[in-house]
């Protein structure tokens, strides 16, 4: 499946790659997109199945509707009300995410923290 994703602005694509494949190419609109960056991201999609991760906020709503217009077949994710935005939402929060939209495949996956295990094993002793 070839796949897409697009965000609002570079830092979201940032910490989107945290927890992403480098193969998955994420595109941003950087801020309200006009006529031609909707035209540059469609381009750049292709025939791409695209995935629309914006912020919860006002201005990440009139991004995804206008996406929505732009790519009616999308997928969405969503950050939970309360995360200042994508670029804020916590990893496990938008792995969570991404699980929910069926992308396991591409998901780099944190190595468990050795500090967390010995924590672990120092409460049960």
């Amino acid at each position: 499946m070839d796949i897409a994703i697009i965000v609002e602005g570079k830092n979201d694509r940032s910490h989107l790659r945290r927890v992403l494949a480098e193969e998955v190419p994420i595109y941003c609109t950087y801020g309200t997109p006009g006529t031609n960056q909707l035209e540059t991201l469609r381009k750049q999609v292709g025939h791409k199945q695209a995935y629309v991760f914006t912020d919860n906020d006002s201005s990440g709503k009139r991004i995804r509707g206008m996406l929505r217009d732009a790519f009616p077949d999308a997928e969405h994710l969503y950050t939970r009300k309360g995360y200042p935005g994508v670029e804020k939402t916590p990893e496990d929060y938008l792995i969570e995410q991404l699980e929910k939209a069926g992308l396991e495949a591409y998901i780099m996956y944190p190595s468990p923290d050795p500090a967390q295990h010995e924590k672990n094993d120092f409460r049960r002793s």
